[in-house]
């Protein structure tokens, strides 16, 4: 039977977060959302260090929860363009064009850390539930737009999708000197996926199908490197391999009534990170660089129609994502933060048709943050984000049959589908010192 601790566990990160580099959550909690999700060079909490660079938390001292849970809300918007085309199959020179806004509404997004370690000892632990990933839209079905039309009239209808990952590490930090540190964290994951209608399985006479909602889990691991040196000046390198997931398996029904299942792999990139921290009087500044290996993924890596029409992945590129923050403690008590998060597409033109339930890519975020410090162990920390997609990823309408003339995906001639989105964000949560640690002498 599930203890009430995971059924707890499970109820509070079973909600949507929408990604914004990628898939994947370019931060973790309100201080590391605040500076941009930097933060493998420049550990201000223990959520950001957690998530980004394992040996960063040798840097707390005590023991150490934090807590964060915001409001994000999304509005995606779908284009589409198809020509017209006579009862001989040729065309008019007319063209049927539409417009939909998503109405997913608002996602509640968590974050819960811990960090303790032994008075005197060199090793540091932690524990962490994130909400590390997502991605979701929520397209009704339109008489006036063609891509999301009534499959009946050759649209796909509602388009929904909503995918969920939850990530659960153990983390454990060893001084091997005054100014290095290394760090370890095996993860543990549990993911849910639901597609309408399903691309990933094969298409019936009435189309594609609708599906349950289909779980997984995997498995992975994080290690890193930290520097500081006592000056100012820190360097932290980090490496999360990739996230290895069972098979997503769906149960499917068609417009027909009749059923079906089907099985789709879908794991989680790994994401090599290295960033600088430099602190000095009343500033911390921060930057990290990273590289998404999305072309290695499962899922990401193929693309293209199986030999029975369905979809054998997204074909993502890598990305590349740059964090940049800085946080003021010049005003008593409140410390302030502002942050900035570049991220590149990993759509391409001729991609963008099989993406449409993942439209959720952010190209520049912008966040303000501030701490209000109670006293020397409550902290209340809180964050506001906007992200936008720098434009709109088009490409156009494919379709298996046209294959043979318009080879390798069956682009249709004069047609288009694109979309855009920006994002918003509120987030608020505290820290709480339980105890703190002497100064650490040899280990025992």
């Amino acid at each position: 039977m599930r203890s009430l601790f995971s059924t707890f566990l499970y109820l509070l990160f079973s909600v949507s977060a929408i990604a914004q580099t990628g898939h994947i959550m370019q931060g973790a909690g309100s201080v590391n959302m605040s500076m941009g999700g930097a933060a493998t060079a420049q550990p201000l909490d223990i959520s950001g260090a957690l998530q980004w660079n394992p040996a960063a938390i040798s840097t707390f001292d005590g023991t150490i929860i934090s807590f964060d849970i915001g409001l994000f809300s999304s509005s995606p918007t779908l284009f589409s363009t198809v020509p017209e085309f006579d009862s001989m199959g040729m065309p008019t020179g007319n063209f049927f064009s539409g417009v939909t806004e998503d109405d997913r509404g608002l996602s509640p997004m968590p974050a819960l850390a811990v960090v303790w370690g032994k008075e005197g000892s060199k090793h540091t632990f932690g524990a962490s539930a994130f909400g590390i990933s997502g991605f979701g839209v929520t397209f009704p079905e339109s008489m006036t737009n063609p891509i999301n039309a009534p499959q009946s009239m050759g649209g796909f209808g509602r388009i929904e999708s909503d995918y969920i990952l939850l990530q659960i590490g153990f983390t454990w930090a060893y001084e091997l000197s005054d100014n290095f540190s290394i760090g370890l964290e095996p993860t543990f994951n549990y993911a849910t996926l639901e597609l309408m209608p399903n691309p990933t399985a094969n298409p019936g006479a009435s189309g594609y199908p609708s599906t349950d909602k289909a779980t997984a889990t995997g498995f992975g691991g994080q290690i890193g490197l930290f520097y500081d040196s006592k000056t100012g000046f820190k360097a932290g390198l980090s490496y999360k391999s990739t996230q290895s997931f069972s098979k997503f398996k769906f149960d499917n029904t068609y417009l027909d009534a009749s059923t079906g299942t089907n099985e789709f792999n879908m794991d989680y990139p790994a994401i090599y990170s290295i960033g600088l921290g430099y602190s000095k009087s009343d500033f911390d500044i921060a930057l990290d660089y990273r590289l998404v290996d999305y072309e290695n993924t499962d899922g990401f890596s193929t693309t293209g129609w199986t030999p029975t029409a369905s979809v054998s992945g997204f074909g993502w590129q890598n990305i590349s994502i740059v964090s940049a923050g800085v946080q003021y403690k010049g005003i008593n008590k409140l410390p302030l933060r502002v942050g900035y998060t570049y991220s590149s597409n990993p759509i391409n033109d001729d991609v963008a048709f099989f993406n449409i339930p993942a439209t959720a890519i952010i190209k520049n975020a912008f966040q303000l943050g501030l701490t209000y410090e109670f006293n020397d162990r409550l902290n209340l920390n809180a964050v506001y984000h906007h992200g936008d997609s720098g434009g709109k990823t088009s490409g156009q309408i494919l379709n298996p049959g046209f294959i043979p003339n318009f080879p390798p995906y069956g682009a249709i001639p004069g047609s288009n589908v694109s979309y855009e989105m920006t994002t918003d964000l509120f987030m608020i949560g505290f820290n709480y010192t339980f105890k703190r640690k002497e100064v650490k002498n040899n280990d025992l």
